[in-house]
């Protein structure tokens, strides 16, 4: 687990943006897994400016949506297929084929979320999966109890979420209790995780998923047996890490290692 602090949200939105540029130049085809909510949003703002600037182009890219809520439409206002329209794919030259989500009205919830399933493994996994954090340490719509072995299924949001997404809707009664989500067995598979937190609200869940024991009360915390999980934080996210200056100066100092070499 590589944590990696930053001065403000900004900046950990340029990291991450940088993060993606790297492994797509490395491979063209990208499968991208993509969240939601707000945290994200100016990491899609700093990826649409590469892409405007000719320094990534999406043709070849595939995109996997994280979640989704149970009963909205796909043009609904607060749907997730909405959100990644309105914020990343209208913006940028993605083909609408290589763009999969989950659907807020299956006919047959089940049977979707195995199809979904075989669809990611079809495409040989995805690269970089990009999560926030819940205030209870969720990720995706993983909530506090879910198994660290879990697939892509329904799940019922815990109270604590509905009042953080009521922000989105226009009263908390309109905020559906109900949604679709990759499981954690499911996030885990990929290849690289990358999971930001900014503000100091996020600050516990971050010190729990980072420095706390791996339980299935702190989901995001099952993120220590990744290979290859990059922690992006503000410093006010991060200020209840013990280990900040360690973690700062691993950051600073971890492109030298070529050095010893020479």
């Amino acid at each position: 687990m590589e944590v990696i602090i930053k001065s403000n949200y900004d900046e950990i939105c340029q990291e991450a943006a940088r993060i993606i540029l790297e492994e797509w130049q490395k491979k063209r085809n990208l499968v991208l897994g993509l969240a939601t909510g707000a945290t994200p949003l100016g990491v899609y703002e700093k990826i649409i400016e590469l892409h405007q600037k000719g320094e990534i182009d999406f043709r070849e890219v595939a995109t996997f949506s994280l979640d989704e809520y149970l009963g909205l439409e796909e043009d609904h206002p607060q749907s997730f297929a909405f959100y990644m329209e309105e914020n990343l794919f209208k913006h940028i030259n993605i083909r609408k084929d290589n763009i999969f989500r989950l659907e807020g009205r299956p006919t047959d919830i089940e049977a979707h979320c195995r199809e979904y399933e075989e669809k990611i493994k079809k495409r040989g996994g995805i690269d970089v999966q990009i999560l926030g954090i819940g205030r209870n340490g969720h990720i995706g719509f993983n909530e506090p109890g879910s198994s660290l072995s879990s697939r892509t299924r329904v799940k019922t949001l815990v109270e604590e979420t509905v009042k953080d997404n009521a922000r989105f809707f226009k009263s908390e009664e309109e905020v559906p209790r109900f949604c679709l989500t990759m499981g954690i067995g499911t996030v885990m598979e990929a290849k690289m995780i990358i999971l930001l937190a900014s503000g100091k609200n996020k600050n516990d869940a971050i010190f729990k998923s980072v420095e706390g024991p791996v339980t299935a009360s702190i989901p995001a915390s099952v993120l220590q047996h990744h290979p290859r999980v990059k922690i992006l934080v503000d410093e006010e996210a991060g200020s209840l890490l013990s280990r900040r200056g360690y973690y700062k100066w691993v950051f600073k100092n971890k492109d030298r290692v070529k050095d010893y070499l020479k």
